[in-house]
């Protein structure tokens, strides 16, 4: 296949999903803002020379996989959609559906986020790891999934995207209870008195995520006259602020994070070192709307033996203990703190398809600082890094760095830095505990990472 099909084919300017296919068989299925630009990017150059608005030249960038992918494909079909929020949810749920071979499947990478509403009295919506999903189990945490969208591929998209959902249709959350004052002030939690009009919003949720807006408009307005002659005036504003909002989505974050990356191909990580600039975490966060992430490292052995390593993550000021990792050091054999903080740092940058932190955090002092940007470097990676100063007590004294991260991310930063140090504390004395007596060892807790 080549750009002379593309021209035969009339692809709209929308938002939707398109689909590779040889014959019958769905090769790959993708997700855009503008469908015509993305497929177009799939052939380089225009006609005229000139690079394509939208992706230009990733044949040529992106390595033989694609190509492969382009060679095999005799077809090309595609269903648009109102938004690009409508985009995401059908790109997840047919990748699901057909697997395609291109597509990053869903058992392969259990890092992807899913969706779950639980079935409760009051039912919550929350975003899950994969991994955490439990095969042929509708439980998790002890509490019954009425309902599992996904995998994403995209976790950054999703999140935005379960933003937009919820100041469409309000709903809890498994954070809900520790902020619920503050989620009513900014309309994120409904009237919880109100339990019908909450299920209400369960149920179009769900809806939605089964690309039905179609019905749920047909259902509001039907709800909203009813509220209308019963002279409940608040209930039929707010049902007519969801019809607004649903044929109004405002979806500007998703756009600005639709980027040229063709995320969901499994092998097509890029090669950072390849892509001629500097990967900033920190601008493609930003740009993204997504919460700010802050990965600690730390390092705990016994006179260099028995040597760990950890990384915590610290999301939106709370802990994400899901995505904690754990690293036997293997290369370091006496107390070479800094070597095996490097060694670390290497193997999960090593892991492109986690996300990258907008700032990391070490403990220690400029040596650790000067490490961890000199592997950085390697990896043609801008993120800020600020370490974590102690006492002789081993009680933060300072925090050195980048000074500006340093004041405004102090709170977040001592947290990060703590989970780490405890972390790193309880896995080494389990392994200790391994090493010195295998027998009673119980191998559990979180994956050891390469």
């Amino acid at each position: 296949m080549d750009i002379k099909y593309f021209k035969k084919i009339k692809i709209p300017d929308n938002p939707g999903v398109y689909f590779f296919q040889k014959g019958k068989e769905i090769l790959y299925i993708g997700k855009a803002t503008s469908l015509h630009d993305r497929v177009k990017s799939y052939f380089g150059k225009n006609p005229e020379g000139k690079q394509a608005s939208y992706g230009a030249g990733l044949i040529e960038t992106r390595g033989p996989i694609i190509v492969k992918m382009v060679q095999e494909a005799n077809k090309i079909d595609y269903q648009d959609t109102e938004s690009v929020l409508e985009a995401l949810i059908l790109e997840a749920e047919l990748i699901k559906k057909h697997q395609p071979y291109y597509n990053t499947k869903e058992k392969d990478d259990k890092s992807f986020l899913s969706v779950v509403i639980t079935k409760e009295k009051l039912p919550r919506v929350f975003t899950v790891r994969t991994r955490n999903l439990k095969e042929h189990s509708n439980i998790i945490n002890n509490v019954i999934i009425s309902k599992i969208y996904g995998p994403f591929t995209n976790g950054s998209q999703l999140r935005e995207a379960m933003k937009i959902i919820r100041r469409i249709f309000p709903f809890l959350d498994d954070k809900s209870k520790n902020y619920m004052e503050f989620y009513q002030q900014i309309n994120l939690v409904p009237d919880l008195n109100d339990r019908k009009m909450y299920l209400q919003n369960i149920r179009n949720i769900k809806l939605f995520f089964a690309g039905k807006k179609k019905q749920i408009l047909k259902n509001l307005q039907k709800e909203m006259e009813i509220y209308a002659k019963n002279c409940e005036f608040e209930k039929a504003g707010e049902i007519k602020r969801q019809i607004f909002a649903l044929q109004h989505i405002n979806d500007i974050a998703l756009i600005k994070s639709e980027t040229g990356a063709h995320t969901n191909f499994l092998p097509l990580r890029p090669s950072l070192g390849a892509l001629g600039s500097k990967w900033d975490p920190r601008e493609q966060k930003i740009s993204m709307g997504s919460g700010f992430r802050i990965e600690a490292y730390d390092i705990a052995h016994m006179g260099g033996k028995n040597m760990v390593g950890v990384m915590t993550v610290v999301e939106n000021g709370e802990a994400e203990k899901s995505e904690y990792k754990k690293f036997k050091i293997k290369a370091q054999n006496n107390t070479n703190d800094t070597g095996a903080l490097k060694e670390v740092l290497e193997r999960r940058l090593a892991h492109k398809e986690w996300t990258y932190p907008n700032l990391i955090v070490v403990d220690g002092g400029i040596a650790q600082i000067n490490i961890t940007k000199s592997v950085l470097t390697r990896f043609n990676l801008v993120i800020p890094v600020v370490s974590v100063l102690k006492d002789e007590k081993h009680k933060p004294k300072a925090i050195m760095g980048d000074e500006k991260f340093g004041l405004k991310y102090k709170r977040e930063i001592l947290l990060a830095n703590s989970e780490a140090h405890r972390f790193a504390i309880a896995y080494h004395k389990k392994v200790r505990a391994r090493n010195f007596c295998p027998a009673r060892a119980r191998r559990g807790g979180k994956r050891v990472y390469n």
